[in-house]
């Protein structure tokens, strides 16, 4: 049996969701949220949500951007708008994704800077890329709930919940990234996405004050 079945035929296809309040509500509205959001957006910082397909991402990644001037790219909708395929998977009813024309195409906009990269797969992604790898976790009865929901074939849905048991993204992201940098978040319920957007952004405001001189 393939360990890696979510590997064959990456689609486009997200789903998302996930999340600390004190942090935002202390930076919003204040000189520090507005040089902050001038420093996320204007600076280095780049980084990687991904997980199982399902897993809660998309959302996590636009609320993210709307709080703290991050640009978001959602590297499905970037394939699907650029036609970034090689080749369509039968078996997985979804098209496959041209790795090399992915990172081409986002190259400049990563050497810029603040940005916030959302997709089911890592490995391909230079590692000079990102600052912090986030890489989502979510139940399996609740994700298989999630993936029925979209229409997934049954052996389409049952590799992604099998990847999601075997925690084969997190593994990835683990081999292809600095250990210190991956993070693990959980992904089940509507609270999490609070607080995990929050501990991200308390993440993001210390990286600043290590790296950024006011």
């Amino acid at each position: 049996m393939d360990p890696r079945p979510w590997h064959v035929g990456r689609c486009s296809n997200q789903l998302s969701c996930l999340g600390r309040a004190a942090v935002v509500r202390m930076l919003r509205g204040s000189e520090r949220w507005v040089k902050s959001r001038k420093y996320f957006t204007s600076n280095v910082f780049c980084g990687c949500l991904t997980g199982t397909p399902g897993v809660g991402k998309t959302t996590l990644g636009k609320e993210l951007a709307a709080r703290s001037g991050l640009k978001y790219v959602n590297v499905g909708d970037l394939a699907r708008e650029g036609q970034l395929y090689d080749g369509y998977d039968e078996e997985y009813d979804c098209p496959i994704l041209d790795e090399d024309r992915v990172v081409d195409e986002l190259e400049n906009q990563m050497s810029e800077g603040g940005v916030i990269i959302d997709y089911h797969g890592c490995d391909f992604f230079p590692e000079r890329w990102f600052h912090i790898v986030f890489v989502l976790k979510t139940d399996n009865s609740i994700l298989y709930k999630r993936l029925e929901t979209r229409g997934y074939n049954e052996k389409k849905l049952k590799d992604n919940v099998q990847c999601e048991i075997f925690q084969i993204l997190y593994e990835e992201a683990l081999a292809s990234y600095s250990e210190e940098i991956v993070h693990q978040l959980p992904s089940n319920k509507p609270e999490d996405l609070e607080n995990n957007i929050n501990q991200i952004l308390e993440w993001i405001e210390q990286w600043i004050k290590d790296h950024i001189s006011t």
